[in-house]
């Protein structure tokens, strides 16, 4: 978990390969399922369809038997009882991703065209205020991971050594 931009489609992969689990992104599961993109089902049928689906969803597959590493939406652990669900099952282990607003920034500001949530935002400093903002709302949630792993300044290699030195 963590927030958008913080690795964790990139570092799940590899993760998944090394531990040669399966890797699932959340939002790709549910746009499999839904059939239609995250976007799309925002705006046919609303936020509130959308997190009843993504906690079910997430809810089907912490209760599979598989190998699996899983990376969650951005917002998935701060909405109904996704933080509960994810401590509460027994195999399962949280980690957060956590990155510095700065590095957030370097990470998104030439992709906002491919991230609907901050396209319409014009400039770096507006960017930094709405993620700061945002990661003031969820912090509560991503702290309660059972592994937080600091991404800045730090390679994919060196971060996915990093969470098996503390998963493992």
């Amino acid at each position: 978990m963590g927030y958008m931009a913080s690795g964790k489609s990139t570092i799940g992969r590899i993760l998944a390969k090394q531990l040669n689990y399966k890797f699932l992104d959340l939002d790709d599961y549910i746009e499999e399922n839904e059939k239609a993109t995250v976007s799309n089902i925002f705006q046919a049928k609303g936020e509130v369809y959308f997190r009843k689906k993504e906690t079910q969803y997430l809810n089907q597959l912490l209760e599979s038997e598989s190998n699996l590493v899983l990376s969650l939406g951005g917002g998935t652990p701060c909405y109904s009882n996704n933080m509960d669900l994810i401590l509460n099952t027994v195999n399962a282990k949280s980690v957060y991703l956590k990155a510095s607003i700065p590095t957030l920034i370097d990470r998104l500001k030439n992709e906002k065209s491919k991230r609907p949530l901050i396209a319409h935002i014009e400039t770096d400093e507006l960017l930094a205020e709405f993620i700061g903002k945002h990661l003031f709302e969820r912090s509560q949630f991503y702290s309660q991971a059972n592994v937080i792993i600091s991404t800045d300044n730090f390679n994919e290699a060196q971060i996915i050594e990093e969470i098996t030195n503390k998963l493992f």
